[in-house]
């Protein structure tokens, strides 16, 4: 496992999804969750593009750091 900011771009699983509450939730509303498959679709200075099959969203890389896949 990895966290998220250090992985390249592609296709991963979501093993492991920790953080503030809100943030959290807010990733669940985005069916963001342990075992989503999600993709990489760019990576910024301080931050990700990720999606999944409808969704997509940036992130920074302090939300990254605490998803491991």
């Amino acid at each position: 496992m990895q966290t998220l900011s250090k992985a390249d771009c592609g296709s991963y699983t979501i093993k492991w999804l920790f953080g503030v509450p809100e943030v959290v939730e807010y990733m669940k509303n985005m069916h963001i969750n342990v075992g989503t498959d999600i993709r990489v679709i760019y990576k910024y200075r301080d931050g990700l593009l990720i999606g999944t099959e409808t969704k997509r969203i940036i992130i920074g890389n302090e939300v990254a750091d605490r998803i491991q896949v």
